[in-house]
């Protein structure tokens, strides 16, 4: 039996999976952002804790047998967050999260500091990584900076916890600025801009290596037996595609979490900065990944339903499903966050435009909807991928997948077929379980097989055009607010 964590933004999550690839058990605790001032996004570490506790707990009532036979764990989490640690291990303030925004003048100094930044990293400094977060630490919080011992990613914290051991993995540091991500080793030259060095670092493992073991007195409380592994585990997007079996080359999905994702697997580093494209290493050794990110889509239709006077997100995507005349909808910038690729642009704000007396919250949900999918198509258009690696189809991820009408509209927008596979909707966990498997020995081809398809959704070729029109204008209305933000 095997346990995946996947710490998210908006909840924890923990699963039980058997040898047999059936998922025996899951438990879920919601988690809270705090946005003390605009841009900023912080969660407590603790906070992260209590989660991990109340799923532990949950767990070993519903399933303690399963638990106790539990070999190895794998975690997963949100990336990019800083977790600043002092000598004796203790938190020195909240963890600044992937969709923070404040250390925008930071990343130009970086990017200045290091001119080739972009070819050793994989990426353009952008305000959600970790290395421009250390550098605002260190210019306004400097007392803070000067005590800190250790910088932790978010599920590596947890590990922490777990194990009392700092250690990462390729997938998540490929997200700080400071990875080598060709060689999957730490940058000198990268953690010198920041004024940090490899003490400073954990120490790097693969996604599919042990990396510690749990310590005695928590298997003790939570039921779980003597020397389980803990994996070196995966950055969230890594480990969805662990979890659908998207290992290969050309194999990818597209994720509608809190966040929205399209994510292809190569077998090379293919650095794309220019368009903000994020070229980071997989969970598995010897393979990297292209992805795109946008920084609101989940999120996006969560706020518009709260806003828009819905009783759920359900009930925003039922209403925006009953609109026939999409064509006269107002259009709807999804940059609620800033935005990352493909235009890297923290200023960035969300629009909803073309409004008259003849639209309603259904028009509106449609236009939130729809928004959402255009950021994606637009992060689907920037992909670099190796010649003869054509995209046939891609799986269909995260919480938002759980709505087949909106499904089929990105299908339709994305003009690829996308596959809902079963476990879809559990995201990172159910690929850190796998990871503890392939900790413990498992084989990848046994371990990564693609789960059963649940359902499908071929592009309707009747709506391209309609589409494309609409997206069209969705892109020149950007252009012409960008410098009005």
């Amino acid at each position: 039996m095997y346990l995946g964590i996947d710490l998210g933004t908006s909840e924890l999550k923990a699963l039980l999976l058997a040898p047999d690839h059936r998922i025996v058990g899951v438990a879920r605790a919601p988690l809270t952002v705090q946005r003390p001032q605009p841009l900023w996004s912080e969660q407590s570490p603790a906070q992260w804790w209590d989660a991990l506790e109340a799923v532990m707990q949950s767990l070993r009532s519903a399933h303690p047998a399963e638990l106790a036979a539990v070999r190895a764990i794998g975690l997963s989490g949100q990336m990019h967050g800083a977790t600043l640690l002092d000598a004796a291990g203790a938190v020195l303030r909240p963890a600044i999260l992937w969709n923070d925004g404040r250390s925008a003048a930071q990343c130009e100094a970086l990017a200045r500091a290091v001119p080739g930044l972009g070819e050793i990293s994989g990426n353009l400094a952008m305000p959600g990584f970790t290395a421009p977060k250390l550098l605002w630490v260190r210019e306004h919080e400097p007392e803070i900076f000067a005590r800190t011992a250790r910088v932790l990613l978010p599920k590596d914290w947890l590990r922490f916890m777990l194990s009392g051991e700092a250690v990462s993995e390729m997938s998540d540091a490929a997200g700080t600025l400071w990875l080598d991500v060709g060689a999957r080793d730490w940058s000198d030259a990268l953690l010198a801009a920041t004024g940090l060095t490899r003490a400073h670092m954990p120490r790097l493992v693969e996604g599919s290596e042990p990396s510690a073991r749990l310590l005695p007195e928590l298997a003790k409380r939570w039921g779980l037996g003597e020397q389980v592994v803990i994996a070196g585990g995966a950055g969230d997007n890594a480990a969805s595609a662990v979890g659908m079996g998207l290992v290969e080359p050309g194999q990818g999905f597209v994720s509608l979490g809190t966040s929205g994702v399209v994510f292809v697997s190569t077998d090379r580093f293919l650095p794309n900065q220019a368009q903000a494209m994020h070229s980071f290493c997989h969970a598995l050794p010897g393979r990297w990944h292209q992805m795109s990110v946008m920084l609101s889509a989940a999120s996006a239709v969560q706020w518009a339903g709260k806003t828009f006077g819905f009783a759920n997100e359900a009930a925003l995507l039922e209403a925006a499903a009953t609109v026939t005349q999409r064509g006269r909808c107002p259009l709807f910038l999804p940059y609620l966050s800033g935005e990352r690729s493909p235009h890297n642009h923290a200023g960035a704000q969300g629009v909803l435009f073309g409004l008259t007396h003849a639209h309603g919250p259904a028009e509106i949900a449609y236009a939130v909807v729809e928004g959402v999918s255009f950021g994606l198509r637009d992060g689907l258009d920037t992909l670099r991928l190796p010649a003869g690696m054509p995209l046939r189809e891609m799986a269909l991820v995260g919480g938002g997948a759980r709505s087949a009408w909106w499904g089929q509209l990105l299908a339709d927008i994305l003009q690829v077929p996308l596959t809902l596979y079963e476990g879809s909707e559990t995201g990172g966990a159910l690929g850190a379980a796998r990871l503890a498997w392939l900790a413990d020995g498992g084989p990848v081809a046994e371990v990564c097989a693609l789960p059963q398809p649940r359902q499908r959704f071929d592009p309707a070729a009747a709506d391209a055009a309609g589409h494309a029109a609409r997206h069209a204008r969705f892109q020149a209305l950007y252009r012409a607010l960008r410098e009005q933000f």
